[in-house]
């Protein structure tokens, strides 16, 4: 029966929940046995495969232009009416595997991700999530719309960003305030968007009969190898550790600058990297690593085959088939992702490119991403794809150190070598920078999540966050700007989009951070044990995941001296070449 299913998701876009109702109810009235469960198996695979792809395509869709009120009508209208019978549907198959008590081969990480879905699973909560998805729609849209006019033109807050590496002072403090007043502008809205993504979530965590919400959240998320208080205590390991090298970090720029403080625009100008190192205290022009989105993909193709000929033939692979939508424009949903598209086998990056070396690190981090859905494409089952976040950051952000030498124009790149040396070593005082950000982040969600009540009242949240930011950036002088630092959880869209999605990324960090220190004394068998573990998907337990690339799953401060002391090294040797 699954042989005819489509074979192209673009053959299925407008089915409904009757087109693969007869797929599930033959998958559903079938007696399981040990002799039939693998093949069983294979035609969950091919049903969910599909759904899946057909979902990624339409919010791919609605990503691409906020503005078309079709793309938007077609996301929303399958969120409203087809996520909910869909996850209805999954799980009585989940129940169904579970209660036959088979042990699939390789299957004992998805088996145990099933048992929590099912505790966790209410029907009650299936229309709470589609207005969660709903209520994320809106904040894109609020994000999407942003536009200041600078020099005469109308454009997106990401093309302020230019203006970062500009020598005049003055210049970078004007777009730094135009661009927080915009955000500024749409306080009393997200405010208000805040409280309804609150008062939503409060009530999945009580129909899940979970206290609070981060209960809730820690189970949904699949977090089996780690707690809340371990997070607390990488908090207090980035305080003892991270925050003195970044004040040290900071104070090298201040000098370099020649200031008396450094304020928020001798860092960035764009509101939602507000930690990154972008201002070059040095009159050079910004770094101009291509002039047309078509050099960016040709350069970044050479990269790849330069670290490994498999990874770039996945990527000139995407190149050809139109899997990559990477320019800045009007309407364009903000951020990066990457999505999978698990018919095809194939991956799709979209971003806002708009000219700058972060451009270059954001497409280095998302093509991680898509060499993992490369890489974990042959497993049998959709649910050994199903990869921990914990991990899948690995991927992306162990790229872009993987990457790194090969930035220059001799090894394929973009740059000069003293160029180069100047992009690494923007990514590595970053590096440093992230992890400080990321505590902001991660204790501020754990405070909302732990007082839910007090949380819904956005001065609260903005006190909080002041506080945090308080405690853990330091080195930068934000007197006189206190709405603008009070609201920067605003800024941050995982905290209204994907609540409890950003401590992966700095543990992640410390991961990639741990396969680089590897690379430096053998390239090639570190990127092996990469590919490797990216090829596991997420058959194995995190622990084994990290191990497996090379890696060991920490939290504290003695592993993130380690990995901070080899940043601060670098740092020092690429401040001498650049």
């Amino acid at each position: 029966m699954f042989e005819n299913l489509p074979k192209s998701a673009l053959e299925a876009m407008d089915w409904r929940m009757e087109h693969y109702q007869p797929y599930f109810q033959t998958l559903y009235e079938t007696e399981l046995t040990a002799e039939n469960v693998a093949a069983w198996l294979k035609g969950w695979t091919q049903l969910g495969d599909l759904i899946m792809e057909v979902f990624s395509r339409l919010a791919v869709a609605n990503s691409q232009n906020t503005a078309d009120p079709e793309a938007e009508r077609r996301y929303l209208s399958y969120v409203e009416s087809m996520l909910p019978p869909l996850q209805m549907a999954n799980n009585l198959l989940q129940r169904k595997l579970v209660e036959s008590g088979l042990q699939p081969e390789g299957f004992e990480v998805p088996l145990r991700n099933m048992r929590v879905e099912l505790e966790i699973f209410r029907e009650a909560n299936l229309p709470l999530f589609v207005e969660e998805q709903k209520l994320g729609t809106e904040y894109d849209k609020i994000i999407g719309a942003q536009t200041v006019t600078w020099e005469g033109e109308e454009i997106p807050l990401a093309k302020l960003q230019t203006v970062a590496q500009n020598p005049d002072r003055s210049v970078r403090e004007r777009a730094w305030r135009l661009a927080h007043e915009r955000y500024l502008a749409d306080r009393e809205a997200l405010n208000a968007l805040w409280v309804k993504f609150l008062n939503v979530r409060q009530q999945i965590a009580a129909n899940a009969g979970f206290s609070t919400y981060l209960e809730y959240r820690w189970k949904a998320a699949g977090r089996f190898d780690y707690t809340p208080q371990d997070c607390l205590n990488f908090h207090a390991a980035i305080e003892e550790v991270v925050v003195p090298a970044m004040v040290r970090l900071l104070e090298r720029q201040r000098r370099a600058l020649g200031v008396e403080t450094l304020r928020p625009w001798d860092m960035n100008i764009d509101p939602t990297h507000p930690m990154q190192l972008s201002v070059d205290p040095h009159p050079r022009p910004a770094l101009k690593p291509y002039q047309s989105i078509e050099e960016l993909e040709a350069r970044t193709e050479a990269i790849f085959h330069s670290v490994d000929p498999t990874l770039g033939e996945y990527f000139a692979t995407m190149r050809r088939e139109g899997l990559l939508d990477l320019e800045n424009r009007p309407n364009k949903a903000p951020g990066g992702y990457c999505t999978a598209f698990p018919v095809a086998k194939r991956p799709f990056i979209f971003m806002n490119a708009v000219g700058l070396h972060d451009d270059v690190q954001t497409l280095l981090h998302e093509a991680g991403h898509a060499f993992h859905v490369f890489e974990s494409a042959p497993l049998p089952y959709l649910q050994q794809r199903e990869t921990p976040i914990e991990f899948a950051e690995i991927a992306s952000m162990g790229m872009e150190l993987l990457a790194a030498p090969y930035l220059s124009a001799d090894q394929g790149g973009y740059y000069s070598p003293a160029d180069a040396a100047r992009a690494r070593l923007e990514h590595l005082q970053n590096m440093i920078t992230f992890w400080a950000y990321m505590a902001v982040v991660d204790a501020f969600q754990h405070w909302v999540y732990t007082n839910i009540e007090a949380a819904k009242d956005p001065a609260a949240c903005d006190a909080q966050w002041s506080a945090l930011w308080d405690r853990f950036i330091q080195g930068v002088d934000w007197s006189g700007l206190d709405d603008f630092k009070a609201t920067g959880w605003h800024r941050k869209l995982h905290i209204f989009r994907i609540p409890f999605y950003y401590v992966e990324y700095g543990l992640a960090q410390l991961g990639a951070a741990q396969v680089w220190r590897g690379a430096l004394s053998d390239q090639s068998s570190a990127v092996a044990r990469y590919r490797q573990a990216l090829a596991l998907g997420g058959s194995a337990p995190l622990p084994q995941l990290y191990q497996t690339a090379g890696a060991r799953f920490a939290f504290d401060a003695a592993t993130l001296r380690e990995a901070v002391a080899l940043i601060e090294q670098t740092i020092e040797q690429l401040s001498a070449v650049h």
